[in-house]
């Protein structure tokens, strides 16, 4: 068993098709009509055939709460790998993209967080 699609919950579609592609660099693999929403699905260039990430509108009462309540709380709703990453925090602060944890050692690690402007706070790591 492998992890082929996990989501995150987004306020617009539209808006975050734009951010994943444009300033996060990733390849939609998907864009399908389901309704009144799409199935919107992005892929790393580096793996075009691996774990796809779904833009899922946050329609629903109980998802906006949810993604409200962890953004309030710092906490992020997922996680990307990174090779270098001052030169990732680099790269998207010239993007315009706003941080709110800039690269930190954790240990083993080193982290940041940015905010995606669609409703989520994400966190790169370094292992």
């Amino acid at each position: 068993m492998k992890i082929v699609v996990t989501s995150i919950f987004v306020e617009d579609q539209d808006k975050a098709l734009d951010f994943y592609s444009e300033t996060l660099g990733f390849v939609k693999k998907h864009d399908v009509p389901t309704g009144e929403y799409r199935w919107i699905t992005f892929v790393s260039p580096d793996d075009q055939d691996g774990t796809e990430l779904l833009l899922e509108p946050n329609a629903h009462p109980a998802a906006k709460e949810y993604q409200k309540n962890i953004f309030s709380e710092g906490i992020p709703a997922t996680m990307f790998g990174v090779a270098n990453i001052h030169k990732e925090y680099k790269r998207l602060v010239e993007k315009g993209v706003k941080f709110t944890i800039e690269p930190t050692k954790m240990g083993e690690v080193t982290i940041a967080v940015f905010d995606d402007t669609c409703g989520n706070l994400i966190q790169i790591i370094q292992q």
